[in-house]
């Protein structure tokens, strides 16, 4: 063992801490309840989600989705794997989604989230993404995706680790009508 200056050990086998992952996401949550559940789920993952929260730009909409992309761009830590979020995405279950996470962490690279705002991501975040991921069909708000997908992360994390948050049982779904009453 060395000896740090203050008299405390350091152990010469301890591990790095795994390189954050990121949202990165056009607009400001401050104190509302999506930003208190977004806070929930992205503490208790491991390695931590940190936000980037990217400020909503003015003018025609072409031009915002520009300046957002290029301010998105700009944040994406080095290295990182770019997973945009898109309605064109694949959209995964949660099963699919612990094996996407296996495969990032396999391959050493960190995923960085791209949220877009109101007009949505701008080809070129598009284009210099690794990936696109849809979280649903359905347009989301941008608060909410962000709720959205750290909760997804947690998921895909509980059941890799075998925890029961998951519950993997599902009910047959129904194709038939139920009769109507008369």
């Amino acid at each position: 063992m060395r000896w740090k200056r203050c008299g405390a050990r350091s152990s010469p086998t301890r591990q790095a801490e795994p390189r954050a992952w990121h949202v990165i996401a056009v607009g400001r949550a401050g104190h509302s309840p999506e930003a208190a559940l977004f806070d929930r789920y992205a503490a208790r993952l491991r390695p931590r989600l940190a936000l980037i929260e990217i400020a909503d730009a003015k003018g025609s909409a072409a031009e915002i989705r520009r300046r957002e992309g290029e301010r998105i761009l700009a944040a994406v830590p080095d290295g990182a794997l770019l997973v945009a979020l898109d309605l064109g995405g694949i959209a995964p279950d949660s099963d699919g989604l612990v094996t996407l996470l296996g495969r990032w962490r396999d391959d050493g690279r960190a995923p960085a989230f791209a949220i877009g705002g109101a007009e949505g991501l701008d080809q070129a975040v598009l284009d210099a993404s690794d990936m696109r991921l849809a979280l649903s069909r359905l347009t989301l708000p941008h608060l909410l995706a962000r709720v959205l997908l750290a909760e997804a992360l947690f998921r895909a994390q509980s059941i890799a680790a075998g925890h029961p948050y998951h519950r993997a049982w599902r009910p047959v779904p129904c194709t038939a009508r139920a009769p109507r009453r008369k």
